[in-house]
């Protein structure tokens, strides 16, 4: 009696999980008919109770396409999986990013074909930005223009302020192009700087305190060439907090 009210307890507990609709999971068709699907769903659904069945309308989806998180790769392609905001679905995308879904995708060997593979690095591709300008020009307008301030290079190492970072130090911040494009927007700037058809007239009664960097779109671009090409500052390690 005690093993059957046992079972019977058992049945009850797992029911609600299975009798829940089933997730659709649409993949291209040399996915499907490769039958990787059929070989890991059953062992994903047997392991948490979760029904995920191969349906071209399906929530779910995995695509060639760099959309979603990368889970397997066949042949060059890497797939990738993409999910709704479900419960159910964010586990299922953990469960093929874990160390037993990988295993799961790997053991299985197609009929025809090559299998698959879960474990791949993804290489970034670090865009190349070009400035135009003239970087030589650059290098005279910043001596002229920022010299007064931060250290451009050898030629001025010695005019600098000292609580002014150089330019050198500059270069080496990842955002190092974003600060030199806007610098006029950055304080101190906007107090003494022009730039010809962006930055407004000073003020009258809050005129510049010191001598104005006046300079044109085209002497900006000059000095953003120079700045792409100079070397950057070695920053050293990042602090290690603890």
């Amino acid at each position: 009696m005690r093993f059957v009210l046992l079972c019977l307890s058992l049945t009850l507990t797992a029911s609600p999980s299975w009798s829940q609709e089933a997730i659709g999971l649409a993949a291209p068709a040399e996915v499907s008919s490769s039958g990787l699907l059929q070989h890991i769903l059953p062992r994903f659904s047997l392991k948490t109770g979760i029904r995920v069945i191969a349906d071209e309308s399906g929530t779910m989806s995995i695509t060639a396409t760099p959309s979603g998180d990368p889970v397997f790769a066949r042949d060059g392609i890497i797939y990738h999986l993409s999910i709704d905001d479900d419960p159910r679905q964010d586990r299922f995308r953990d469960w093929m990013l874990s160390d037993i879904g990988k295993r799961t995708i790997e053991s299985y060997a197609p009929p025809q074909g090559s299998g698959f593979s879960a474990s791949f690095e993804i290489t970034a591709t670090e865009e190349t930005t070009i400035l135009d300008g003239d970087a030589v020009l650059g290098e005279k307008l910043s001596m002229t223009h920022c010299g007064r301030c931060h250290v451009i290079g050898p030629k001025n190492r010695m005019n600098g302020l000292g609580s002014t970072p150089s330019f050198a130090v500059l270069r080496a911040m990842p955002d190092w192009s974003d600060r030199f494009e806007a610098f006029f927007a950055l304080n101190p700037h906007p107090a003494f700087t022009q730039i010809d058809g962006i930055t407004p007239p000073f003020d009258p009664e809050r005129p510049s305190p010191i001598y104005p960097v006046e300079m044109s779109v085209d002497d900006l671009e000059a000095i953003l060439a120079f700045v792409s090409v100079i070397s950057a500052a070695d920053l050293g390690a990042p602090l290690q907090h603890q």
